[in-house]
Protein backbone atom coordinates (compact mmCIF):
# COMPACT_ATOMS: atom_id res chain seq x y z
CA UNK A 1 0.00 0.00 0.00
CA UNK A 2 2.43 1.99 0.74
CA UNK A 3 3.85 2.33 -2.87
CA UNK A 4 0.31 3.07 -3.97
CA UNK A 5 0.92 6.09 -1.72
CA UNK A 6 4.13 7.47 -3.29
CA UNK A 7 2.31 6.99 -6.96
CA UNK A 8 -0.73 9.06 -5.51
CA UNK A 9 1.66 11.88 -4.31
CA UNK A 10 3.77 11.77 -7.43
CA UNK A 11 0.87 12.08 -9.44
CA UNK A 12 -0.75 15.11 -7.74
CA UNK A 13 -0.92 18.32 -9.77
CA UNK A 14 -2.99 20.70 -10.12
CA UNK A 15 -5.40 18.67 -12.67
CA UNK A 16 -5.50 15.42 -10.17
CA UNK A 17 -5.55 17.73 -7.00
CA UNK A 18 -8.82 19.34 -8.94
CA UNK A 19 -10.15 15.61 -9.18
CA UNK A 20 -9.44 14.43 -6.11
CA UNK A 21 -11.29 17.68 -4.29
CA UNK A 22 -14.20 17.41 -6.80
CA UNK A 23 -14.73 13.71 -5.66
CA UNK A 24 -14.25 14.06 -2.32
CA UNK A 25 -17.25 17.30 -2.41
CA UNK A 26 -20.32 16.38 -0.62
CA UNK A 27 -17.91 14.16 2.36
CA UNK A 28 -17.07 17.43 4.29
CA UNK A 29 -20.42 17.77 6.27
CA UNK A 30 -20.11 18.23 9.98
CA UNK A 31 -19.53 15.40 12.42
CA UNK A 32 -23.01 14.87 14.43
CA UNK A 33 -23.17 15.57 17.64
CA UNK A 34 -20.26 17.26 17.84
CA UNK A 35 -21.22 20.69 19.70
CA UNK A 36 -18.43 23.77 20.07
CA UNK A 37 -17.64 23.71 23.86
CA UNK A 38 -17.82 19.88 23.99
CA UNK A 39 -14.82 19.39 26.66
CA UNK A 40 -13.34 15.95 27.64
CA UNK A 41 -10.41 15.62 29.77
CA UNK A 42 -9.89 19.60 29.52
CA UNK A 43 -9.92 19.17 25.73
CA UNK A 44 -12.17 21.39 24.33
CA UNK A 45 -13.90 21.35 21.17
CA UNK A 46 -13.82 24.88 19.55
CA UNK A 47 -15.31 24.95 15.70
CA UNK A 48 -14.96 23.29 12.65
CA UNK A 49 -15.16 24.59 9.17
CA UNK A 50 -15.43 23.73 5.41
CA UNK A 51 -11.73 23.18 4.30
CA UNK A 52 -10.90 22.91 0.32
CA UNK A 53 -7.31 21.80 -0.12
CA UNK A 54 -5.49 20.94 -2.87
CA UNK A 55 -5.38 17.53 -2.13
CA UNK A 56 -8.75 17.50 -1.57
CA UNK A 57 -11.76 18.85 0.20
CA UNK A 58 -12.25 18.64 4.15
CA UNK A 59 -13.59 19.97 7.28
CA UNK A 60 -10.90 21.12 9.57
CA UNK A 61 -11.87 20.85 13.42
CA UNK A 62 -10.50 23.32 15.95
CA UNK A 63 -9.25 21.94 19.86
CA UNK A 64 -8.20 23.83 22.85
CA UNK A 65 -6.14 21.92 25.65
CA UNK A 66 -7.18 23.71 28.77
CA UNK A 67 -4.15 21.81 30.49
CA UNK A 68 -1.25 22.73 28.49
CA UNK A 69 -2.93 25.85 26.68
CA UNK A 70 -2.37 24.43 23.13
CA UNK A 71 -4.33 24.85 20.19
CA UNK A 72 -4.94 21.38 17.78
CA UNK A 73 -7.03 20.50 14.89
CA UNK A 74 -8.05 17.86 12.94
CA UNK A 75 -8.34 17.27 8.96
CA UNK A 76 -11.69 15.08 8.86
CA UNK A 77 -13.25 13.38 5.78
CA UNK A 78 -16.66 11.79 5.86
CA UNK A 79 -19.18 10.81 8.31
CA UNK A 80 -16.64 9.39 11.27
CA UNK A 81 -18.46 8.98 14.08
CA UNK A 82 -18.91 5.36 15.28
CA UNK A 83 -16.20 4.62 12.18
CA UNK A 84 -13.96 1.73 13.01
CA UNK A 85 -11.40 0.52 11.00
CA UNK A 86 -11.22 4.47 10.23
CA UNK A 87 -7.77 5.57 8.72
CA UNK A 88 -5.77 8.17 11.33
CA UNK A 89 -2.88 10.05 10.48
CA UNK A 90 -1.03 11.40 14.21
CA UNK A 91 0.77 13.67 12.64
CA UNK A 92 3.24 15.75 15.00
CA UNK A 93 4.32 19.52 14.28
CA UNK A 94 7.31 19.91 12.19
CA UNK A 95 7.46 24.00 11.39
CA UNK A 96 11.23 23.16 9.35
CA UNK A 97 9.81 20.11 7.17
CA UNK A 98 5.94 20.86 7.56
CA UNK A 99 6.08 24.71 6.30
CA UNK A 100 9.87 25.35 5.04
CA UNK A 101 10.34 21.69 2.94
CA UNK A 102 13.12 20.90 4.62
CA UNK A 103 15.08 17.98 3.30
CA UNK A 104 16.83 16.74 6.77
CA UNK A 105 13.44 14.72 7.76
CA UNK A 106 10.27 12.67 6.08
CA UNK A 107 7.54 15.06 8.21
CA UNK A 108 6.07 16.89 4.90
CA UNK A 109 6.21 14.02 2.70
CA UNK A 110 4.37 11.57 5.32
CA UNK A 111 1.71 14.18 6.38
CA UNK A 112 0.79 15.05 2.68
CA UNK A 113 0.89 10.89 2.27
CA UNK A 114 -1.47 10.52 4.94
CA UNK A 115 -3.87 13.45 3.22
CA UNK A 116 -4.03 12.04 0.43
CA UNK A 117 -5.02 8.73 1.44
CA UNK A 118 -7.62 9.84 3.51
CA UNK A 119 -8.64 11.66 0.07
CA UNK A 120 -8.21 8.58 -1.85
CA UNK A 121 -10.52 6.39 0.76
CA UNK A 122 -12.90 9.43 0.96
CA UNK A 123 -13.15 9.03 5.40
CA UNK A 124 -10.70 9.20 7.55
CA UNK A 125 -8.64 11.86 10.05
CA UNK A 126 -5.25 13.31 10.20
CA UNK A 127 -4.98 14.80 14.00
CA UNK A 128 -1.84 17.41 14.08
CA UNK A 129 -0.50 18.01 17.30
CA UNK A 130 1.25 20.69 18.35
CA UNK A 131 4.34 18.70 19.71
CA UNK A 132 7.35 20.43 17.76
CA UNK A 133 10.43 18.24 17.65
CA UNK A 134 8.97 14.93 18.80
CA UNK A 135 7.67 17.26 21.90
CA UNK A 136 10.68 19.09 22.91
CA UNK A 137 9.94 22.06 21.06
CA UNK A 138 11.10 24.34 18.14
CA UNK A 139 14.23 26.20 19.61
CA UNK A 140 15.21 22.88 21.54
CA UNK A 141 14.98 20.93 17.93
CA UNK A 142 17.30 23.80 16.41
CA UNK A 143 19.74 23.29 19.43
CA UNK A 144 19.57 19.12 18.04
CA UNK A 145 20.24 19.96 14.70
CA UNK A 146 22.76 21.94 15.53
CA UNK A 147 24.66 18.66 17.63
CA UNK A 148 23.69 16.69 14.53
CA UNK A 149 25.79 18.61 12.86
CA UNK A 150 28.41 17.76 15.14
CA UNK A 151 28.09 14.17 14.28
CA UNK A 152 25.23 13.45 16.92
CA UNK A 153 22.84 11.50 15.60
CA UNK A 154 19.05 12.05 16.16
CA UNK A 155 18.50 10.18 19.52
CA UNK A 156 22.25 11.04 21.06
CA UNK A 157 21.37 14.53 20.19
CA UNK A 158 18.18 14.63 22.30
CA UNK A 159 19.79 12.79 25.17
CA UNK A 160 22.55 15.69 24.89
CA UNK A 161 20.42 18.40 25.52
CA UNK A 162 18.76 16.59 28.43
CA UNK A 163 15.97 15.10 26.94
CA UNK A 164 14.74 11.41 25.78
CA UNK A 165 14.56 10.81 22.51
CA UNK A 166 10.89 10.41 22.46
CA UNK A 167 8.83 13.23 24.44
CA UNK A 168 5.75 13.05 22.90
CA UNK A 169 2.42 12.37 24.90
CA UNK A 170 -1.28 10.98 23.45
CA UNK A 171 -3.44 12.23 26.18
CA UNK A 172 -4.72 15.26 23.57
CA UNK A 173 -5.03 12.93 20.69
CA UNK A 174 -6.78 10.42 22.52
CA UNK A 175 -9.59 12.78 23.90
CA UNK A 176 -9.43 14.38 20.19
CA UNK A 177 -10.35 10.74 18.68
CA UNK A 178 -13.29 10.63 21.34
CA UNK A 179 -15.03 13.59 20.73
CA UNK A 180 -14.55 13.47 17.17
CA UNK A 181 -16.19 9.59 17.66
CA UNK A 182 -14.05 7.28 16.19
CA UNK A 183 -14.28 3.44 17.25
CA UNK A 184 -11.28 1.69 16.05
CA UNK A 185 -9.03 3.09 13.63
CA UNK A 186 -6.00 2.08 11.51
CA UNK A 187 -3.05 4.12 12.12
CA UNK A 188 -1.05 5.55 9.50
CA UNK A 189 2.48 4.85 10.93
CA UNK A 190 6.27 3.33 10.85
CA UNK A 191 6.43 4.04 15.14
CA UNK A 192 5.72 1.61 17.94
CA UNK A 193 6.03 3.81 20.40
CA UNK A 194 3.09 5.79 18.87
CA UNK A 195 0.60 2.89 18.91
CA UNK A 196 1.89 1.72 22.25
CA UNK A 197 1.11 5.22 23.59
CA UNK A 198 -2.50 5.80 21.94
CA UNK A 199 -3.25 2.01 23.35
CA UNK A 200 -2.13 2.93 26.98
CA UNK A 201 -4.86 6.12 26.27
CA UNK A 202 -7.46 3.21 25.47
CA UNK A 203 -7.51 4.21 21.72
CA UNK A 204 -8.50 0.84 19.68
CA UNK A 205 -6.33 0.23 16.98
CA UNK A 206 -6.99 -1.94 15.05
CA UNK A 207 -4.24 -2.43 12.59
CA UNK A 208 -1.31 -0.50 10.91
CA UNK A 209 -0.86 1.06 7.53
CA UNK A 210 3.14 2.09 6.85
CA UNK A 211 4.01 5.64 5.91
CA UNK A 212 6.73 5.64 3.26
CA UNK A 213 8.49 8.65 1.98
CA UNK A 214 11.35 8.01 -0.31
CA UNK A 215 14.62 8.87 1.42
CA UNK A 216 17.42 11.85 0.27
CA UNK A 217 20.79 12.68 1.40
CA UNK A 218 20.37 14.85 3.51
CA UNK A 219 17.94 12.59 5.74
CA UNK A 220 19.12 8.95 5.20
CA UNK A 221 20.83 8.72 8.32
CA UNK A 222 17.68 10.34 10.15
CA UNK A 223 15.66 7.57 8.80
CA UNK A 224 18.02 4.99 9.23
CA UNK A 225 18.67 5.79 13.06
CA UNK A 226 14.55 6.05 13.57
CA UNK A 227 14.49 2.63 12.17
CA UNK A 228 17.67 0.95 14.01
CA UNK A 229 17.07 2.87 17.70
CA UNK A 230 14.13 4.01 17.49
CA UNK A 231 12.44 0.61 16.11
CA UNK A 232 10.79 2.36 13.59
CA UNK A 233 9.13 0.14 10.36
CA UNK A 234 8.97 1.35 7.13
CA UNK A 235 7.22 -1.36 5.17
CA UNK A 236 4.73 -4.30 6.61
CA UNK A 237 5.44 -6.25 9.55
CA UNK A 238 7.35 -9.32 8.54
CA UNK A 239 8.56 -7.57 4.91
CA UNK A 240 12.19 -6.17 4.86
CA UNK A 241 11.89 -2.44 4.37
Amino acid sequence: MGGAWKDTFAMNGTSETTSLGAETQGLNQPVALIEPGTALDGVEFVTDVDFPTRLGHFRLYGFYDHQTDEEHTALVLGDVRGAQNLPVRVHSECHTGDVWGSLRCDCREQLELAVSYVAERKAGVVVYMRQEGRGIGLMNKLRAYKLQELGFDTVEANEQLGFPAEARDYRVTACILRLLGVKSLELMSNNPDKIEKLKAYGVEISGRIPIVAEPNPHNQAYMDTKRLRMRHTYGVEGTTP
